[in-house]
Parts: structure tokens; sequence; C-alpha cells
């Protein structure tokens, strides 16, 4: 055609190509957000999550931690008020992978004799998940005692019930 538009044939032609060819799928990456008590699960747990396919993100403290392989919590912003410019840093890091991830899973195991435990920081990183329309996923049940459980639920959290195996390979 003269005009420089294509003809039905040539569209025709371009969409059974596109429907041939597809795009390679990508490693689904998965960033973990949990208490820090829970790190050294967390670390555990990246590498078998590593195994099943995934690309996984875990926050700067964690991987500091598997590194000098010392699991000790130490918050010294509790004890020295200067500190809490090094939490708010923290805070923001673990933000901006949060919203680089397909999707979060939250390692919210037992804490202080509270089952399911999801914290402040936690509950936050899951809010900016639900932002950025990312699915969230709970390694544990939906905590039941937790004054956080009317958010996680409207969250749209799903649990995994214990078992990394029920992530799905796609998000």
């Amino acid at each position: 055609m003269l005009t420089g538009q294509a003809n039905h044939s040539d569209r025709a032609y371009k969409t059974c190509i596109l429907h041939v060819v597809k795009a390679p799928s990508k490693k689904p990456t998965l960033v973990i957000c949990s208490s820090a008590n829970f790190y050294q699960e967390v670390v555990a747990m990246q590498l078998q999550l590593r195994k099943r396919g995934y690309k996984v993100i875990i926050p700067i403290t964690a991987e500091r931690m598997k590194r000098k392989n010392n699991y000790t919590v130490e918050k010294s912003w509790l004890t020295n008020s200067q500190e809490y410019a090094r939490k708010t840093g923290l805070i923001r890091a673990h933000f901006q992978k949060v919203a680089s991830g397909d999707a979060i899973l939250v390692v919210n195991n037992e804490k202080h004799g509270v089952a399911n435990y999801i914290g402040g920081n936690v509950l936050m990183e899951m809010a900016l998940a639900f932002y950025h329309k990312l699915p969230i996923f709970l390694l544990n049940d939906i905590p039941g005692e937790s004054p956080f459980k009317e958010e996680v639920l409207g969250l749209g959290s799903i649990p995994l019930h214990g078992k990394v195996e029920n992530l799905p390979k796609q998000f």
C-alpha cells in the first residue's frame, strides 16, 4: 500500500508471530521481609528458594549477619537516639528492595510467645508491596493475636501454611 498503512494480512502475520515467539521468562524476584530475630532462618531460606528458581533479596542486616556468621540482633538506636538515622536508612533501603521485587515473602514465625508474628516494620513493607500491587505471601498463617490482623487480611496476604513449596513458580 502506498499510504504506509499495513494491510490486513500484514497485521495477521505480525499477530501470528507474536503468539509463536515468546519472550524468555525471567526468574521471579522474591523479597523477604521479617523481624531481625528470624534472619538466620531467612538466610537458609534464601538458598532454598534460589534452588527453586527464584531471585531472592534479603535485608541488608541479614546479608551482614550472613557474612559475619553472627545472628545476634543489635538495635543500637534503643540506647542511643542518635542511631535512629541508621534505622531510617535500613527502612529506606529495604523499601527500595520491596519496590524492585515481583512479590514479597513475610517470614512470620513465633516471637516472644506470639505465633505468626508480624511487627511494625514488616507491616510497613507489606503496605508498600500492596501499594505496588505485589503479591504478599506469609510463610505461616495470618496472626490471630496481632493488633494488625485486620490490616494483614485487608492487604490480601496469602498464607503458605509453613511451606515455601506452596509458592507459585511465577507471580
